[in-house]
């Protein structure tokens, strides 16, 4: 079967880098709380553009932001935070930016208390949720787990983590399978459960 011929979300259309995010990473199971906390640093810089914008500049997000270390970004000055306002290999956005030394921040005092990877997977009770979507249309753009999510977040200090950026968050590192039945991905993702 060709590239051509494999059947897919609908979502990630004919770019080959993000076929490849949609065949390779999106709906897996994400575990480590650092690579969960990039993860959803890089989604709230999302917030109001296009996943593929992040994706291609996902590898200058992470030299940026010194690989995602929570306690380098944590003790970002605002000297640091207005360099990286220059920097072309990033969303140039302040609020964005200064969110990120934010969350670094809100992330670490989670891990003082606890795992910040199973704080997160509590809100679908530890493991994949299992959709069977049949259609795009049949995605929702937030769900009670996403609101109560990005209520906690919220409340621990976390900024652009609304429910819709939440829930994209909760697809893309597998704490829901919202590949379309449809999709090849759909039971490779199901075997994860």
């Amino acid at each position: 079967m060709t590239n051509a011929q494999v059947k897919r979300c609908s979502w990630c259309g004919d770019d080959p880098l993000y076929q490849q995010y949609h065949d390779e990473e999106w709906g897996v199971p994400i575990w480590d709380s650092r690579e969960l906390f990039e993860k959803l640093v890089l989604d709230g810089a999302q917030a109001g553009l296009s996943w593929i914008t992040i994706l291609r500049k996902r590898e200058g997000y992470r030299k940026a932001f010194d690989n995602f270390d929570p306690e380098k970004m944590a003790r970002y000055t605002d000297k640091k935070l207005e360099k990286l306002m220059q920097n072309p290999d990033i969303v140039r956005n302040r609020l964005k930016i200064n969110s990120a030394r934010q969350n670094a921040r809100a992330y670490l005092a989670i891990q003082e208390t606890d795992d910040f990877s199973r704080f997160l997977w509590d809100f679908v009770g530890g493991a994949p949720l299992q959709h069977r979507r049949k259609t795009m249309a049949d995605i929702p753009a937030a769900t009670a787990e996403s609101e109560a999510m990005s209520k906690a977040l919220k409340k621990a200090g976390f900024n652009f983590v609304g429910p819709t950026i939440v829930y994209a968050f909760m697809q893309a590192v597998g704490m829901v399978n919202d590949h379309v039945t449809s999709c090849h991905r759909h039971a490779v993702c199901k075997s994860f459960a």
